[in-house]
């Protein structure tokens, strides 16, 4: 089988434009979580998100692609418009036909379903634009992608709840390695911070008001966030024929069910996703410094996730570091695993572990180092990326130094 590594990486997200301004972000351990700018925002009795400010679509988009393109659909075409420029690449000829894209999203275009509902219901109006529905579908983001960069092998869009940009990253790296494809952009993003969506998640009590404090006994909720992370995965020898910079590479992946519960985690499912992306990758136990946590801030995700870390490492888990982004970037639902793959290059590559931010008070059933509220110099040589999503869809990215 074939080797993958990480080539190149771009974003926008509540922490920054772009990948230096986020990691600067994250190595401050600054929050961008904050009041919400929307549209009836009086009516929501949660009014804070990981919002990206000051943003200005008609800077970055000509008025046509507004049309097309929905808010999560920008944030795609912006952060992988950052990867491919670092990436130094073109796609023409049999290159373009074994290269492809596999995002990660769970609302699509929400805020496309937001604005033309308001259109039919509240103002009376008969007719929407016609373009409403290849703005709103799912797979927008996936196709925009492809025909930007000539990307002619798979294409397409995963949606897992808040595994899915784990398990389109998970997938674009079984493509790679089996030989199928050579290069494949891969990430995810999500844009549900619109009046309808803020309102639907209200409506599961599982949002906090005030503040996302992963594994903190006073944790009382998620926090959303909205923004992308694209990235360029490449087979090994490909990238070194063409003297690519190499971030990182992907070791493992595994992916499994609870089978049990629509919005309860289950240890059992967990773990064994925990102990498959390991087995995947030939990684022992104590070769795994770092876990990027699913770490939503919810009482029963955190001690969940804490218990099957706990399971599979044994006597080692009390020598991992294990921090939730979450807490700085909120949670990008589908997105959101691409945003902490980030913080996971930045372990490997630079030697900073993120901090969990908000931690105020120790909860023993999350009683492992959770690199309380200040990042972390590190020096790791694998890590791991958690994302546990609603149905019980679990999917574990498995990562070591750049070789």
């Amino acid at each position: 089988m074939r080797r993958v590594v990480i080539t190149a990486h771009g974003t926008i997200n509540a922490l920054g434009a772009d990948v230096p301004s986020t990691l600067e972000a994250m190595r401050e351990g600054r929050c961008g979580i904050g009041p919400l700018d929307l549209r009836d925002v009086d009516r929501l009795s949660v009014k804070i998100g990981g919002q990206v400010r000051n943003y200005d679509p008609e800077a970055l988009f000509n008025r046509q692609q507004i049309t097309l393109y929905d808010r999560f659909t920008q944030f795609t075409l912006i952060a992988a418009r950052e990867a491919m420029a670092q990436a130094g690449l073109s796609f023409s000829g049999e290159l373009a036909t074994r290269s492809g894209v596999v995002l990660g999203t769970a609302g699509g275009g929400v805020n496309t379903w937001d604005e033309n509902y308001r259109s039919v219901y509240e103002e009376g109006k008969n007719r929407v634009h016609p373009f409403v529905v290849p703005k709103l579908m799912n797979n927008a983001a996936a196709s925009h992608v492809s025909m930007e960069y000539n990307l002619k092998g798979p294409a397409f869009t995963v949606a897992t709840a808040c595994a899915s940009s784990n398990h389109a990253m998970g997938l674009a790296f079984q493509m790679i390695r089996s030989g199928a494809c050579d290069v494949m952009l891969t990430g995810g993003s999500e844009a549900m911070l619109s009046f309808g969506g803020v309102k639907a998640w209200e409506g599961l009590r599982v949002m906090s008001k005030d503040a996302c404090r992963p594994f903190s006994a006073n944790r009382n909720g998620m926090v959303q966030g909205e923004g992308a992370a694209v990235f360029v995965f490449e087979d090994y020898d490909h990238a070194r024929r063409r003297g690519a910079e190499i971030l990182a590479e992907v070791s493992g992946f595994a992916m499994a069910s609870d089978a049990a519960d629509i919005v309860m985690p289950s240890k059992q499912g967990a773990a064994r996703t925990i102990s498959g992306a390991l087995k995947d990758a030939g990684m022992a136990r104590d070769e795994v410094g770092y876990i990027n946590a699913h770490g939503t801030g919810t009482a029963a995700n955190d001690k969940v996730e804490c218990a099957a870390v706990a399971d599979v490492f044994g006597t080692h888990a009390d020598k991992l570091m294990i921090s939730s982004t979450k807490s700085m970037h909120g949670h990008l639902i589908g997105g959101t695993g691409a945003v902490e793959m980030l913080a996971c290059i930045m372990a490997l590559k630079d030697g900073v572990i993120a901090p969990t931010i908000g931690y105020e008070e120790p909860d023993p059933e999350c009683a492992l180092d959770v690199v309380p509220n200040e990042a972390r110099e590190a020096q790791v040589t694998a890590v791991l990326s958690n994302a546990f999503a609603f149905g019980g869809l679990n999917a574990v990215l498995a990562l070591r130094k750049a070789p």
